[in-house]
């Protein structure tokens, strides 16, 4: 089924895909975004100014997922001064995805001292030797594997997706959430801070891994995760004082402005 989402201006697909908060979305040579979501597999294409997705999923699906109810426009006029405006006007199109809780508390605990590519690599090897399989379009594709497919395993079983050390962090956090010690879906509805705290609670789970669970898996759109292109991003063009809880609720749709184009921007150099 192939449904419209929106015009190029409200979601840029290439923008959102390629700014680091997801790693299963892939491009072909034609401009079309393939990934799988909650078991679906979809494609996604811009025709004609508009953006359309192909995929046996409903609409409520896709429209909560790529947040489509939200006006990121109206949002991002509160983000103002020079450097904030220019990397808001640059980022335009992007959207906070509201990805799986699992799914992200996975991977950015893959994400560690990891470049983009690795990461996809590894997520995808995570899924192909766990997950279940899809058939979709006479092609073979998986599942992202659940918290319960992955407690009883040890970390040497992993040895397969090739995630060193990160092994044990992800079979420590499948079995926090499957004995309940982390409650993802109660951590949506406490304060982010609160869940950041939670999060730190699983072995190896740092600062800026939390944020990003928070921010892309927990929904908690006030979570402002810094890596290292934000720390030189705010220290160049920020007063040292600058503290991320003055740009409000959305202050991680300013943070996903900021990294895009101080990354994008880090590359032409």
């Amino acid at each position: 089924m192939k449904l419209e989402l929106c015009d190029v201006g409200s979601l840029d697909i290439e923008k959102t895909f390629e700014c680091g908060q997801c790693f299963r979305w892939n491009v072909d040579e034609n401009g079309v975004y393939c990934g799988v979501v909650s078991g679906h597999v979809a494609e996604v294409a811009v025709e004609g100014g508009k953006v359309y997705i192909t995929s046996d999923a409903p609409e409520a699906l896709w429209r909560e997922y790529f947040d489509l109810d939200t006006d990121y426009a109206d949002i991002s006029r509160n983000f103002t001064g020079q450097y904030l405006e220019t990397c808001t006007e640059y980022g335009m199109g992007i959207r906070i995805l509201r990805q799986d809780s699992w799914e992200a508390l996975c991977s950015f605990i893959i994400s560690q001292c990891n470049n983009i590519s690795r990461i996809k690599g590894i997520v995808e090897r995570l899924c192909t030797a766990f997950g279940d399989e899809i058939e979709y379009g006479g092609r073979k594709y998986y599942s992202f594997p659940t918290a319960e497919r992955l407690e009883p395993l040890d970390p040497d079983d992993l040895a397969c997706i090739r995630s060193g050390y990160r092994a044990e962090y992800i079979i420590a956090a499948a079995r926090a959430v499957t004995d309940g010690s982390i409650d993802l879906e109660a951590l949506k509805s406490c304060g982010y801070k609160d869940a950041i705290k939670a999060l730190r609670s699983i072995r190896g789970i740092g600062e800026k891994v939390a944020n990003c669970v928070v921010l892309f898996g927990l929904w908690h759109t006030e979570a402002f995760p810094i890596d290292v292109w934000m720390k030189r991003a705010l220290k160049e063009n920020f007063p040292a004082d600058f503290d991320p809880e003055s740009l409000g609720k959305y202050a991680g749709l300013a943070q996903q402005y900021i990294f895009y184009y101080a990354r994008s921007k880090g590359k032409e150099k």
